[in-house]
Order: C-alpha cells, then structure tokens, then sequence
C-alpha cells in the first residue's frame, strides 16, 4: 500500500468516527425538538464518500457521477439518467430537448402550447416560459392533488405539443388516461418525478413512463447529493439532446477529461463551419452549463444503497399519521392514494374544510409553535403568484380545486429521520388542538 492510499484509510475511519460522535443519537423531547417536514437522512457511509471524492481532487462530473447514472438507471429500469445539478434544471433541460431542430415535425417552437397544472411547483412550470411557449394550466382533483383529466381532451388544440407535470407529494397522476390521450394526439410526456422517487402505479415505477422524466436530490427529497437532479428516458436520442443542452449545447459527447470517442473528431462538418473544426468545439444548441460535481454524485452513490429502506419508512409513516388523523375528517379532508397505486409519499397533505370552525393558518401556527413544521402544496395557484402576471398562458375548466389548496391546503412530513416518537407527538399535538372545537 502507498503512503497516500494509507493516508487515505486512516483519513476515512476518522470520517466515520466523526460522524458516530457529530450526528449519531441526537435525542427527541417533545415541544422543544424539531420535527421538520423533511431533511437528509444518512450515516458515515455519506460523509466517508463525500471525503474520498475531495480526496479525489476531480471538482466536475467524474467516476462517482458515472457510477450513480449507471445505478440509478438501473433501478429505475431505464437505459439512460443523465445527472445534473438540480431537479429545477432536469426540468429546463427535459423541456429543452423537445426544442431541438433535429426533433423536425416534433419539435417544440416559440408559441406551441404545453399541458400542466395550475396546483404546482414554479420550476415545473418556468421551462415552458422560458422557451417561448405557453402553459396550459387544468385544475386538480382533491383528495389526490393530481390534474383533473376531466378537460384534458378540451386543452388540447393544433398548437398542444406536450405535457409536463407532476406526481403531487409522491401520488401519481392518472397515467393510464394521460398516456392514452398524449398517445393519440402524439404530445411528448414529461413526468415531473422529484417528489416520487419509488412510487408505482400498476406495479410500475414512476418516472418510466412518460418519453422523459426527471428526479431531484435536494435534501428534502427521497435520496439527496444537497442539490442535484436527473434526467432519465429510454431514448437514446433524447438523452443525447439532454446532455447537449446541460453540456453548453455542444454537438460532442465526451465525457469530462475524455476525447474523440467518436473516432473522427477533426472530421465533421456543421453549420458554416469549416472542415475538420474541433467536435468538442462545435455547439448544435443554445444550452447552459448544468453539470454537478464528482463530490456531490459521491454522496448519492451511498444514499441510493438506502433508497429502498427510505421508500419503506415514508409509506410506513404516512400510513400512521393516516390512521391517527382519521377521527379528525370532520375537521380535515385527508389525501388519499391514486387507484392502482402505491404511491412512496414526499409529505402528508391536509385541507382544512372551508366550513371548519378555524382556519389554515390558525391550524399551521398550532403546530408551528409546538415545533411542527409545516408547508403549503408550493405556489398554490400558480396564476394568482406574482411573477405569473404578465405571463401568457391559457386556463381550460375553472381553478376552483387550485383555490381551495390555495386557501385551505398544507403538509408535514413523512421523511425517514421521523420516529414513532415524533409522530405520536405530532399526533397528540393536533388532537389537542381539535379538542378546543369537539
């Protein structure tokens, strides 16, 4: 052994003796610790490859990413993950790629309209501002939070071209019935996967569906890197588009480091450019620099051998605070799973009933006060937000269900650090504020 690989040993056994004495055991006293919505859930397994990466001295996308793309990839049972730095950028470049010229008669051009929801996360929706074309935005159902299909075939004109959006909190929109009709009318499917890594819907994962999906590893999610996203398909020729525009929009596939794996890289010819011009210098689209580092990628090879444990504890604690909360309907309307479904839920939703005898906000301070931490279902009603004003966009139906999350709708977690102790409390926290209205 080298005296640096020696280094190296001694330097990761001091990591994971850090971590046993830094994070290991911290205790639970009810009302005084917090009880979060969402967080990292790791051991010395992540801080250990975190250190080897920096180690490494490799500051972009190297080895570790490779080795996640691959084991991702094959959990998901797709053939391609193409790993970027956030799920707010999987989104941008998923949607990108359908902008491509090489797609012809498919691709997306400045003013085609894309199907999603008005109930959602901004970055869901931003990519289709952001290419020049418009949203669609359909109502949601409640109690799944998922697009009402009841005017999806009423969206679509000769202008629809795509659907985006997402599995709300982990629970799977109808995607029997989407596919069906993007089928027919031959619209590109983007599923918005960030908050269901792990869910099925006919025995089936999440996120192998549509042509693209997408995941995100912030660490509210189910696995994290801090931040990080992914973009994954079965199709060969969308993921090399994803990589183009995460890569500067450049024509080479070469990975970082590497060079001429096509075997003829001074000899192409695009555009006005002369004969010969470097490929690794030829840019076929207008793209971004949307990598992710080697050290962030190290952290999600360790989490991704404990995504199945995660998936396991979130069902395992959505179904006891479903069962607790369940003498409460009078008060609340409770979520319940898409039919076919087995959803591995990103948080638990509530919507105060309009007729309660309190309101949303007087609930979420309850908790809040008592160390519970809450969050709305994002922006609400995106056409109601700030930013959205002075957008283009098209409404199909009403936004009635939308307004109602607006007003009256919020979660708490579910994620994997929770214990039983932390639910029961968060239990007993809400029971005793019901009992001011019994």
């Amino acid at each position: 052994m080298s005296k640096s690989d020696e280094l190296k040993q001694q330097i990761l056994k001091l990591v994971q003796d850090y971590y046993e004495a830094e994070f290991d055991n911290q205790p639970f006293v009810p009302g005084q610790t917090a009880v979060p919505v969402s967080g990292r859930s790791f051991d010395g397994d992540e801080l250990v490859n975190l250190v080897e990466a920096s180690l490494d001295f490799w500051l972009t996308t190297g080895r570790f990413a490779l080795q996640f793309e691959r084991e991702f990839a094959r959990y998901l049972g797709v053939r391609h993950a193409s790993l970027c730095n956030s799920g707010s950028s999987a989104n941008l470049l998923a949607l990108s790629a359908l902008t491509s010229p090489t797609l012809q008669e498919r691709q997306l051009k400045p003013g085609d309209e894309v199907i999603t929801v008005a109930a959602g996360f901004p970055t869901t929706v931003n990519p289709i501002l952001q290419n020049g074309l418009k949203p669609v935005f359909l109502d949601v159902d409640i109690p799944s939070y998922n697009m009402s299909t009841a005017h999806l075939e009423e969206a679509i004109t000769p202008q629809t071209k795509a659907i985006i959006m997402a599995h709300t909190l982990g629970n799977p929109f109808e995607l029997d019935t989407v596919l069906e009709i993007a089928n027919r009318h031959n619209l590109w499917l983007i599923e918005d996967n960030c908050d269901a890594l792990g869910t099925t819907y006919n025995g089936r994962l999440t996120g192998t569906f549509g042509h693209l999906a997408t995941v995100s590893f912030y660490p509210a999610h189910h696995i994290t890197m801090g931040e990080g996203g992914c973009v994954v398909t079965n199709r060969s020729r969308l993921k090399k588009l994803v990589e183009s525009f995460r890569d500067w929009g450049r024509d080479c596939w070469c990975p970082p480091g590497e060079a001429n794996t096509c075997g003829t890289r001074f000899e192409w010819q695009l555009g006005t450019l002369p004969y010969g011009y470097d490929h690794k210098y030829i840019y076929s689209h207008i793209g971004y620099n949307l990598k992710m580092t080697d050290m962030q990628a190290a952290v999600g090879v360790a989490q991704l051998k404990k995504l199945p444990q995660f998936i396991e504890t979130r069902k395992k604690n959505w179904q006891h605070l479903r069962q607790g909360l369940a003498p409460f309907e009078e008060f609340m309307i409770l979520p319940e799973p898409t039919p076919n479904s087995d959803p591995s839920w990103f948080g638990f939703l509530l919507s105060v009933r309009p007729e309660a005898p309190f309101t949303r906000n007087e609930l979420i301070n309850y908790l809040e006060t008592n160390q519970i931490a809450t969050r709305l279902l994002f922006a609400g009603n995106l056409t109601r937000q700030p930013a959205y004003q002075n957008t283009d966009y098209r409404v199909v139906g009403d936004l009635t269900n939308t307004d109602l999350v607006m007003n009256h709708t919020f979660w708490i977690g579910v994620y994997p650090s929770l214990s039983t102790e932390m639910l029961d409390y968060m239990l007993d926290v809400f029971g005793r504020f019901f009992a001011q209205f019994s």
